[in-house]
């Protein structure tokens, strides 16, 4: 006789993941009672064998339900009020996320005697902030860091500020640079002074507005389970989220040439790298620029599988001795 389900534990989440049991939403909704809205009962999961597996979940390929879903978990887990962004831009996926977060603490750890360095003193890059602010909301709420955040758009980088000045506790944790030339990635923004534990950043995707277009009908469909031609951006994104000259590759290249220039002012640089053909083409590149350790970490984001690439011109002798 087949065993009713259980909700099963996210084992593809990093293990300090607090979202690895799923959602809450009776405690989502009481923090977030606009999410009432857009919670459901997922019919897939009735009729096994008792009416309270009935789970209950959103339309991921409703922007609105993802993004009360996001404000409910940024209240509930992170204690942050007032989180929004604007219309069509980019909603991230939290969980997946603070994945990213949770697999760079451990990087960290490997050069701090196996302790993750906690506090203002950990100073992070992320490159690509968006108007959402998510890396470094939940880089400091989970571990105190301190984070610059960089940015081509300058709507983007407005409304972080708002999200900054209804959170008083991340004023003194995030700065906010608008980076003037869009074809740089570090110049412009590291100065010699500058020292930062570590790089982050979810680059662009595509090469051109209609392999973003055709990728978000795919999702969509893959979501609904029907058939559209119409794409509906459920996660939202403007055109620099999305797409790039060079895509995804083209893009991480040029962040590796010019991480380069800035060998020891940076203890580990990474970036997500979607695309796992892209791999082999990047680890030339970063043979060529003469970096000391490579790492690949790989990570799950729901149905799709991400990895972390993470570099360092540093010895080991120089990362022991990096001051957190």
């Amino acid at each position: 006789m087949e065993k009713p389900k259980k909700i099963t534990e996210k084992t593809n989440l990093h293990p300090r993941n607090l979202h690895r049991l799923g959602y809450n939403f009776e405690q989502l909704i009481a923090n977030c009672p606009e999410l009432k809205n857009f919670v459901a009962i997922n019919e897939h999961s009735i009729g096994s064998s008792d009416s309270e597996l009935a789970k209950q979940t959103i339309d991921f390929s409703n922007p609105k339900a993802v993004k009360a879903l996001n404000k409910a978990l940024l209240i509930a887990y992170y204690d942050i009020q007032n989180w929004d962004i604007p219309e069509n831009y980019l909603c991230p996926p939290i969980p997946g996320r603070v994945d990213y977060i949770h697999y760079i603490a451990d990087l960290l750890a490997s050069n701090n005697n196996g302790i993750i360095p906690e506090g203002e003193n950990v100073q992070v890059l992320d490159i690509g902030i968006g108007a959402n602010c998510i890396y470094p909301i939940l880089g400091n709420s989970v571990y105190g860091w301190s984070f610059v955040g960089t940015e081509i758009d300058e709507k983007s980088i407005q409304n972080c500020k708002k999200i900054i000045e209804n959170n008083p506790k991340l004023m003194d944790a995030i700065c906010l640079q608008l980076q003037t030339e869009s074809r740089f990635i570090f110049k412009n923004i590291i100065t010699p002074e500058d020292r930062f534990a570590l790089t982050i950043c979810n680059p662009p995707f595509h090469s051109s507005q209609e392999e973003a277009t055709k990728s978000s009908i795919r999702k969509v469909n893959n979501l609904k389970d029907t058939r559209t031609k119409e794409p509906i951006l459920n996660f939202g994104g403007q055109n620099a989220e999305l797409w790039c000259d060079g895509g995804e590759l083209g893009f991480i290249t040029q962040m590796i040439f010019e991480s380069a220039k800035f060998p020891m002012q940076c203890l580990w640089f990474t970036t997500l790298v979607s695309k796992k053909e892209n791999l082999s083409s990047l680890y030339k590149t970063l043979n060529k620029v003469n970096v000391v350790e490579v790492k690949t970490i790989d990570m799950a984001q729901g149905q799709k599988t991400s990895r972390i690439l993470a570099w360092t011109f540093q010895t080991e002798s120089q990362q022991k001795s990096w001051n957190f």
